[in-house]
């Protein structure tokens, strides 16, 4: 999902801090698919660490900030950040600005196709929605490949416009009984998946997300072009952390008088999840790049290696295909801690396979990318 591997860095150094990043975001959202962190939040398991530590990795039910709700924007983020890699290794290889923007183009309208096949397998039939991140980055992915080019102060505020015009919309559009912009249901986003049939009510997700995220694709385009230029390593650090903290205090400033609500990507949520994003890009950096703590990181970085596969596998039923394989196995060998605990050692061992494949795709040195 872009060239979701920059091969090399402007010195001819691979950036492992991506491939570490990236790695632990894939690894995460490849959890969710082995139901681990519901598993985690099981009645039975209440009052214990590991459903303090299942909490947060569950979204927020709505006006608020927990872990899980960084998933999205640290997916979005990353794959920013990669775009001027792979822009200049394909301008290395010949290509011109014409055949990069159309593989870019072709790029945006496959992932598009992959959101909407998921929903298709959800739900049984075709189902054009726009609220998974496939089918939201096919957008996020696409504008921030066009201003690329553009000068850094011109992306920031194009970024900020996209907030501005957010904002505008879900406070003063005009809609017939949805006058409450912040409230569930009742709101901008939500009366606009209602025109097409494509409304979240249970869930609360909307469409509209999609355009304040792009802020989240055009921030990472940023610092991957600060990660690319000349400057020394201490000072991008200290950009990258001047510019998390910057976003991180604005919007938890912004939090009274705009909610940070991820379900419907509010101007604070997008200033706040950005703000950690860039930090934790930054202290990946620091930690692996800078500090050259390479050996560890390899355990996630091969998972990003293969980012797409290893998503869809595991969400259109890799992870249950392996997990009926293994049950009977792990209840056997963990059956005496207890069916709950049994079950989230299961999701543990089911995850590990899952890790094994990427590692055998990646001793094979079989990339699949699109």
């Amino acid at each position: 999902m872009t060239q979701l591997s920059p091969r090399t860095a402007q010195m001819g150094e691979r950036l492992f801090s991506l491939d570490f990043f990236r790695g632990l975001t894939m690894f995460l959202l490849v959890a969710e698919a082995t139901h681990l962190y519901s598993l985690m939040t099981s009645p039975e398991l209440e009052g214990t660490i590991i459903y303090a530590i299942g909490t947060q990795f569950h979204h927020h039910p709505w006006n608020g900030l927990r872990f899980w709700d960084l998933i999205q924007p640290f997916f979005m983020f990353i794959v920013g950040v990669a775009i001027p890699y792979s822009f200049a290794n394909r301008t290395k290889r010949g290509q011109s600005l014409a055949q990069i923007r159309r593989h870019t183009i072709k790029r945006s309208f496959i992932l598009l196709f992959l959101g909407w096949s998921l929903y298709c397998i959800g739900i049984g039939k075709i189902g054009f929605h726009f609220q998974n991140v496939l089918a939201q980055l096919s957008v996020t992915y696409l504008i921030a490949f066009l201003m690329m080019n553009k000068p850094a102060r011109t992306q920031i505020i194009f970024s900020l416009v996209l907030l501005a015009i957010t904002e505008l919309i879900y406070r003063l559009f005009p809609v017939e009984g949805f006058n409450h912009p912040f409230v569930a249901n009742e709101n901008f986003g939500t009366w606009l998946d209602l025109q097409y049939g494509g409304a979240d009510l249970n869930g609360h997700w909307v469409s509209f997300n999609a355009i304040p995220t792009t802020a989240h694709t055009i921030w990472g385009v940023l610092a991957g072009q600060l990660l690319r230029s000349n400057r020394t390593n201490i000072q991008k650090l200290k950009i990258l952390v001047i510019a998390g903290l910057i976003g991180v205090i604005a919007g938890y400033a912004l939090n009274p008088v705009t909610p940070i609500i991820k379900r419907i990507c509010t101007s604070s949520f997008v200033l706040a999840s950005g703000g950690w994003t860039i930090l934790a890009l930054a202290l990946s950096f620091w930690l692996i790049d800078i500090m050259k703590q390479k050996n560890w990181s390899l355990f996630f970085a091969i998972v990003g290696m293969n980012p797409l596969f290893i998503y869809l596998f595991a969400h259109v039923g890799g992870a249950g295909f392996v997990e009926h394989i293994v049950h009977p196995y792990s209840m056997l060998l963990f059956g005496w801690t207890g069916e709950a605990l049994a079950n989230v050692l299961t999701a543990l061992v089911v995850l590990f396979l899952l890790w094994y494949i990427c590692y055998w795709l990646y001793k094979k040195k079989i990339f699949i990318r699109i």
